[in-house]
């Protein structure tokens, strides 16, 4: 790809991460949002402390929240393009929508749901605070982990095709991610600080309305930045009208000294 490609595609996924934002806001301010404002109303009433907000709550729900998820799905917009560049006919012989839609739904699992199994989200009032720095570390090397054994998998199973086919090379590589997760699940220590009185109903919701949210931003960008790139990489044929000039023009090219 010329550096021109590159900077179309880039912009067009930035657009394609600003639309899938404004879809993941509304599922987060209709789905997240109250289970947020449960939990916090937890933690004040378990709370000894009353200090003064220095932003309100409701603008981190409203403005708050639009400026967060927004800037995020743009970035993040940014960041799948490059690497759909870079895996553009790297990963079969896919067209540029079906490209996106399985580059979206690999990065889906590998970077969200895989390290989201092993330490999932959890609301306010869940977790120790003298512990986030550990939970942070933790979670990001699973993260880092999960993405890295997706790369060994994809060159695994395009290893392995020639001698076992395409379909068991798949079966084989996909047995390979799932036993390497396994195993990192198993010696990455786990993380348990729900409080013993926190309503696990309200829990299950909080962590499902965050894959939601996430689910929601990877589709809608699979599906709106595989459409801008199928216009830009492949552009519509000639109308008839254009067809049939070129048709008239040929012959006289021909004839001409």
């Amino acid at each position: 790809m010329n550096s021109a490609l590159v900077r179309n595609l880039l912009v067009r996924g930035m657009l394609a991460g600003l639309a899938a934002g404004l879809l993941a806001l509304v599922v987060a301010y209709f789905l997240g949002e109250p289970r947020v404002d449960t939990a916090i109303a937890y933690e004040e009433a378990h709370s000894h402390e009353h200090g003064m907000e220095a932003v309100t709550r409701t603008m981190q729900s409203t403005g708050g929240l639009a400026t967060g998820v927004l800037v995020y799905g743009v970035a993040f917009g940014g960041i799948a393009a490059l690497a759909y560049c870079f895996a553009l006919g790297r990963i079969g012989r896919f067209g540029p929508r079906a490209s996106a839609l399985l580059l979206s739904t690999a990065g889906l699992l590998a970077v969200y749901v895989v390290p989201f199994l092993k330490y999932p989200a959890n609301p306010p009032s869940v977790g120790d605070p003298d512990t986030i720095g550990k939970r942070t570390t933790l979670y990001f090397l699973m993260m880092v982990l999960s993405v890295l054994l997706a790369v060994a998998t994809v060159i695994l199973g395009k290893r392995l095709a020639p001698r076992l086919g395409n379909w068991n090379a798949t079966l084989v590589a996909g047995a390979f991610f799932v036993l390497a997760v396994g195993l990192a699940y198993a010696f990455l220590p786990a993380v348990d600080e729900v409080p013993k009185d926190f309503s696990a109903t309200l829990l299950w919701q909080f962590r499902l309305a965050a894959l939601a949210i996430q689910l929601t931003l990877w589709t809608a960008f699979g599906l709106v930045f595989g459409e801008l790139a199928q216009r830009l990489l492949t552009p519509a044929p000639a109308t008839a009208e254009a067809q049939q000039q070129e048709n008239a023009a040929a012959p006289a090219a021909s004839a001409a000294p």
